[in-house]
């Protein structure tokens, strides 16, 4: 079906500055230069319901082959631009959720196509070597431009991965053998830790443990599937470690109208991770590390003060403990800094920190300290890809030259304001709007209607994604611009009014 959004008139009235609004909308655009990034699309354009025919049959297809029932539809990413997905029955869709989180400046983004074609990079495209053993003779250059260059405070050292999950899995492991040859005096492993960690006894495999937060998610491998506590689906029939988890501050929004509530909350919080602490060493497993996002992605888009995670980190050095930050999802620019942990103000802010997703690549950041001490520790075949590593370049480069974070910060304020408008137009629908940068959510009354909001949205062009219980979060790419969030704005209200 054509949509009717999406017409010449529609794209006119934004170049004036003026939003169309449905009936009953109380907005009035604000001025928003349209600065038109040549590769993007100037709106959605619809043909077929979601999924459509095309899409239907191939998912048909590729059910007698793989498991299909969290596909949503298949894609044509060769006629993908910019903010815009288009699916195989030649949908497309302003994509705000961009496959979940992970598309740093747009699809086919002119500058990483250029890199992709350019002849001297068929080596690195055709060749993928086992980075541990046999890296090529431009990979420490290549890290050094490109993770080094934005490495975390304090951090001068990073391990490459293949994605979040293995990123985390690995940092975990160095947590601990940075925690056992602390506990050893930096003496060799004995004779007895040797053989017992062949048959998963101790002391050669320690009863150590890590601590982490109620609603989180770092992946759903076997390790981090015990300190992954968002949805049950995540964790059934699969065995985890018996791990303290911590309750994460539950709060208030918007923060600042609720400091003093928030502020209690945040203390019974830290509180709580103290005492699981104690209560762990004396069970036998010492907790070896903190885990912990900026911002609870997967488990509901919760914040907390920069306040609670400056005394966390307090915590963990106070107790001997590591202190591993998340950034798989809220690392690479959506909240207005690179890191989102920058918004906490702290020159020395972690001892590890993960990444992936914007990045590109995964992988870790780390402190001297925790460098594996003999090789083949922390290991596996590719350990990364080093065309990732080649695009991040790119990646970065765009960013700088075209202050994308600045660029985010402003998306982020005009969708973060049109979401409050839009939960004072809709109290029975809408509320707890909350963000940073464009790294924003809202509730939903229901689940059901949390489902039902989802696929009109996308219906109409607008690809968004849920997380929680009730959540909708918005994870668009860096090229987000003002304009975008007003044409987002306008259709999400429609599709509002429709269930109001």
């Amino acid at each position: 079906m054509a949509s009717s959004l999406i017409s010449r008139q529609f794209a006119l009235s934004l170049q004036k500055n003026l939003w169309l609004s449905a009936p009953g909308c109380r907005y009035v655009s604000k001025a928003a230069p349209k600065t038109q990034v040549e590769f993007d699309y100037d709106g959605p354009s619809m043909k077929t319901s979601v999924p459509g025919p095309r899409s239907q049959a191939l998912t048909k297809q590729l059910g007698d082959i793989q498991n299909v029932a969290a596909i949503n539809f298949f894609c044509n990413y060769d006629e993908s631009r910019g903010n815009y997905l288009v699916d195989v029955d030649g949908n497309r869709m302003l994509d705000i959720y961009t496959q979940i989180s992970s598309i740093p400046i747009g699809y086919n983004h002119p500058a990483l196509l250029k890199l992709m074609s350019n002849p001297n990079n068929l080596s690195t495209l055709v060749n993928r070597p086992a980075l541990g053993i046999l890296p090529p003779e431009s990979f420490p250059d290549n890290l050094t431009e490109s993770l080094l260059s934005v490495a975390p405070s304090g951090m001068t050292r990073v391990q490459t991965m293949a994605c979040g999950s293995c990123s985390n899995e690995n940092a975990y492991k160095a947590m601990f053998i940075w925690y056992r040859n602390k506990e050893r005096g930096h003496k060799a492993p004995s004779a007895e830790d040797l053989s017992s960690c062949m048959v998963n006894q101790v002391p050669g495999c320690p009863e150590l443990s890590i601590l982490s937060f109620t609603g989180a998610f770092h992946g759903r491998t076997m390790g981090c599937l015990s300190t992954t506590h968002s949805k049950a689906i995540h964790k059934l029939d699969v065995p985890s470690f018996d791990w303290p988890i911590a309750p994460f501050p539950k709060l208030q929004y918007p923060l600042e109208e609720f400091t003093r509530e928030n502020a209690q909350e945040e203390a019974r919080c830290l509180e709580e991770v103290e005492d699981l602490i104690v209560k762990w060493r004396q069970k036998g497993k010492p907790v070896a590390g903190i885990v912990i996002e900026p911002i609870q992605a997967e488990g509901g888009d919760n914040h907390a003060s920069p306040d609670f995670f400056r005394s966390l980190r307090n915590v963990a050095r106070k107790h001997g403990v590591a202190f591993h930050v998340d950034e798989v999802q809220t690392g690479g620019g959506n909240t207005g800094k690179l890191w989102a942990h920058e918004h906490w103000g702290m020159d020395d802010p972690a001892d590890i920190v993960s990444f992936s997703k914007k990045l590109l690549t995964g992988g870790y950041f780390h402190k001297d300290e925790l460098q594996a001490d003999q090789p083949y520790r922390i290991f596996n075949t590719w350990m990364g890809d080093p065309t990732k590593n080649l695009l991040l370049v790119e990646v970065l480069n765009v960013i700088r030259k075209e202050n994308l974070l600045e660029e985010v910060t402003r998306s982020g304020k005009a969708l973060q304001n049109g979401l409050y408008e839009l939960q004072a137009q809709y109290p029975g629908i809408l509320s707890r709007a909350r963000g940073l940068g464009t790294f924003c959510a809202i509730d939903i009354c229901d689940d059901a209607t949390r489902s039902s909001i989802l696929l009109k949205a996308r219906d109409k062009g607008v690809l968004l994604g849920g997380c929680g219980d009730r959540s909708i979060r918005f994870r668009p790419s860096l090229v987000f611009k003002e304009y975008h969030v007003h044409m987002f704005l306008n259709i999400f209200n429609e599709v509002l009014a429709q269930h109001k």
